[in-house]
């Protein structure tokens, strides 16, 4: 069986998470001891974030022609990646998150729905939080001028039902 043969269903592999990805973050995982390795995939894989570790030609391959490609020059060394799936934001938030207590893992690069980010790109991307959070912010901010509007109008008939 030839070499190629052989490489080719990897290079499938990574074209089908490719092809799901919302967003994909490179990193550098040199000096990461397996207690912190197995920690930053758990919590990768309880949010849906696809992580794997490939050979850089393999990556190249399968991001050739796709948006990805702006990787290609970050695809030296050790390199692993994490597909965001469901979550644009959630690769480059939870590993932020583990950086902060395993600071020899370091963002190479990212694209974030098309868009091309480097590491000081993705630092920023990783403060953005989850779709649900905003969401949650968002109707939080709009349900509270109508819940005191509706206290403001209870007082009014309460005050007027004393006065009658």
């Amino acid at each position: 069986m030839a070499k190629v043969e052989i490489k080719q269903p990897i290079v499938d592999e990574i074209k089908g998470y490719v092809n799901d990805a919302k967003a994909i973050v490179a990193v550098d995982y040199r000096g990461l001891t397996v207690e912190e390795d197995t920690k930053l995939r758990k919590q990768l894989r309880e949010a849906g974030v696809v992580y794997k570790v490939y050979k850089n030609t393999l990556l190249k391959r399968a991001f050739e022609g796709t948006v990805y490609e702006a990787l290609y020059k970050h695809l030296e060394g050790p390199t692993a990646v994490a597909f965001g799936i469901s979550d644009a934001t959630a690769p480059a938030r939870i590993i932020n998150d583990v950086i902060k207590t395993s600071p020899k893992l370091e963002f190479k690069a990212g694209v974030v729905e098309g868009t091309y980010y480097d590491e000081t790109g993705i630092q920023k991307i990783a403060t953005i939080p989850s779709r649900e959070v905003l969401i949650s912010k968002l109707l939080g901010s709009l349900q509270s001028p109508i819940t005191n509007f509706a206290r403001v109008l209870k007082q009014i008939a309460e005050k007027q039902e004393g006065v009658a």
